[in-house]
């Protein structure tokens, strides 16, 4: 069983000595764990922790610490399968949740909340070298001879099937040089891109940061993570084609988990708390797009054609048609497996 690398992070006061009572001792802190996908890793640890616990301290005098692990979504939904007792998961896609529900871990309707269980949002683009070189315009570019492209690996990153999506669904939808429709069209628009990839990381982290050390001509990444790369000062531009996706990024409690770790009112409130204008803010401070769209950044760049999974048919509907064996993916990729 593979359970992921951990990062601790104490937030709050530090518990006083054990005094008196231990029980009354022990109830001074509390440590929740959060499983996540790579994306997001700054907004939580540096701004959404941190804000959470001093929000729990004044409402519970409770300190918070946080354990917090970051993995591909894919990898990430598996290693919690199979008995990383994390009471949360913030992953890439609804799918990756549904691995858990089905595996009977979560347990109540995480989709009836606020924003329908989805807490983020981002769009699929093409980061590029400063000043675009290449030319970089459209999905089609990426098939070129002379274009090298970074995606991650599907089979481990959420930030991979969105972008198969991305490629995928603009052809569907008519663009990108195919009549709407076309699937065959639309699969060959997507074999083109694929046969240019050079490496395939295991998730959209790893994937921009072999981009920012020099490899690749584009990457095919979540905005987010190209505005993430600039506040830190890397020098990256970012394309954003006429037709792409709107990934949405879910969050829930896993039942089972938190309740084994006595945490199932924290992990709840935590929760709860990412949806408020304050979680909301520091997700756009990040480049993420809050699913709050009074809270969306001025300037942020709207495609032509802004799609949706539900517009593709549906996740049930597309991971059979796309990322089952012998669907498109693997039609479209050299070597599938």
């Amino acid at each position: 069983m593979f359970l992921p690398l951990l990062l601790v992070l104490a937030c709050g006061d530090a518990p006083e000595p054990a005094t008196g009572d231990a029980p009354e001792a022990a109830a001074r802190s509390r440590t929740l764990t959060l499983a996540a996908y790579t994306t997001p890793r700054e907004a939580y640890g540096t701004s959404i922790l941190p804000a959470f616990a001093a929000h729990w301290k004044e409402q519970t005098g409770e300190t918070v610490r946080f354990e917090e692990s970051y993995q591909g979504s894919g990898a990430q939904a598996r290693a919690v399968k199979e008995g990383f007792k994390a009471d949360v998961v913030a992953l890439s896609l609804d799918p990756d949740v549904k691995v858990l529900e089905d595996a009977g871990l979560i347990t109540h309707d995480w989709r009836s909340g606020h924003g329908a269980g989805m807490v983020t949002r981002s769009l699929a683009v093409i980061a590029v070298r400063p000043g675009n070189p290449k030319d970089i315009r459209d999905w089609t570019d990426l098939a070129r001879p002379d274009v090298e492209v970074l995606t991650p690996n599907v089979r481990t990153s959420g930030g991979a099937m969105w972008n198969v999506l991305a490629i995928w669904g603009a052809g569907m939808r008519g663009h990108a040089g195919v009549a709407a429709g076309d699937e065959a069209g639309a699969t060959g628009l997507l074999r083109g891109v694929l046969s240019r990839v050079s490496v395939m990381d295991k998730g959209a982290r790893e994937s921009i940061v072999n981009f920012e050390k020099g490899v690749g001509d584009t990457a095919i990444t979540y905005e987010n993570e190209v505005l993430v790369a600039r506040a830190l000062g890397r020098e990256m531009d970012y394309v954003v084609p006429p037709s792409t996706i709107l990934i949405e990024n879910p969050v829930a409690v896993v039942d089972v988990y938190a309740k084994q770790n006595g945490n199932e009112d924290l992990a709840q409130a935590f929760v709860a708390f990412l949806h408020t204008p304050a979680a909301q803010k520091a997700y756009a401070e990040h480049g993420l797009r809050p699913v709050d769209e009074s809270l969306t950044p001025a300037g942020l760049p709207t495609p032509q054609d802004l799609f949706t999974i539900g517009d593709l048919g549906g996740w049930d509907a597309v991971r059979a048609k796309v990322f089952d064996k012998g669907g498109v993916y693997d039609q479209a990729v050299p070597n599938p497996g």
